[in-house]
């Protein structure tokens, strides 16, 4: 099963054809996306991922607020909403779906920046860790640009904070790891760049519980690219896509798990 997890950038404006037409190439199974719209562009991708399979979809756009960034989700396999008390409070910004057929669960996320408050990132940061603490939803996959990184590994200029490192440190003793630290060790990737000093930053995670992670098979990072490639990383969004390999329930790659983790 191939999840697309990707940032499209203010709901993809005129990037929108070129954007589809990205995502066909990957051919996923279920996506994701980030600074999805109620605008005309983030409407004609919904459109052509229908047309791709992926007709099973839920957005949490606000159609009073049209240019606010929300999520989308849509799959090959139907979906279903769950709610959940310990989840982040922005309905706009978290969509937590059980993909029928698939034993897996879904939780899209895009945790906002300091802007207003550092409050307000802080309160949906905890509010994802009180929700992996108290899992029991069977496998399950957070995924989604958490303007988050780990100090160092995760960063070209000094950004991230103490706090941000025990952030990840709390959702690995709650049994989530961090499928690209897991698969990759301290390889440095980065998933966006500061437009003015150009620094890069891992800023697009993916948190595979302790159920599905014997079902981790692969992730990658990929700047989506117009159909005959571009010299500008950035030509579709200034965000890289998470590519994520899952497999199916029961479905088990022992070549997945580095020799230096011990046995689930």
């Amino acid at each position: 099963m191939r999840i697309v997890s990707w940032n499209i950038r203010a709901g993809g404006g005129k990037r929108a054809a070129e954007i589809a037409g990205q995502l066909a190439r990957w051919e996923p199974d279920l996506v994701c996306l980030s600074e999805f719209r109620c605008t005309e562009g983030s409407t004609s991708i919904a459109a052509a991922l229908v047309d791709m399979g992926l007709a099973c979809q839920y957005a949490s756009v606000n159609r009073r607020v049209p240019a606010e960034n929300c999520l989308l989700v849509a799959s090959r396999r139907p979906l279903r909403r769950i709610g959940l008390g310990r989840a982040p409070l922005e309905p706009r910004r978290w969509l937590l779906l059980k993909v029928d057929g698939a034993d897996l669960t879904v939780g899209a996320m895009h945790i906002p920046n300091f802007v207003p408050t550092r409050e307000r990132k802080w309160a949906f940061m905890e509010a994802v860790v009180a929700t992996a603490r108290k899992w029991r939803g069977g496998p399950a996959l957070f995924v989604g640009d958490t303007n988050l990184g780990r100090p160092v590994v995760d960063e070209e200029n000094a950004v991230f904070s103490p706090h941000d490192n025990a952030w990840f440190d709390a959702l690995e003793r709650a049994g989530w790891r961090d499928a690209f630290r897991y698969l990759h060790g301290e390889r440095r990737e980065y998933t966006w760049y500061s437009p003015n000093g150009r620094n890069g930053f891992r800023l697009d995670e993916a948190f595979v519980n302790r159920r599905l992670l014997p079902r981790l098979v692969s992730l990658r990072h990929e700047w989506g690219q117009p159909e005959g490639g571009s010299e500008n990383r950035e030509a579709l969004s200034d965000h890289a896509a998470l590519v994520v390999e899952v497999g199916e329930s029961g479905f088990m790659d022992l070549n997945a798990r580095p020799k230096s983790e011990p046995p689930l």
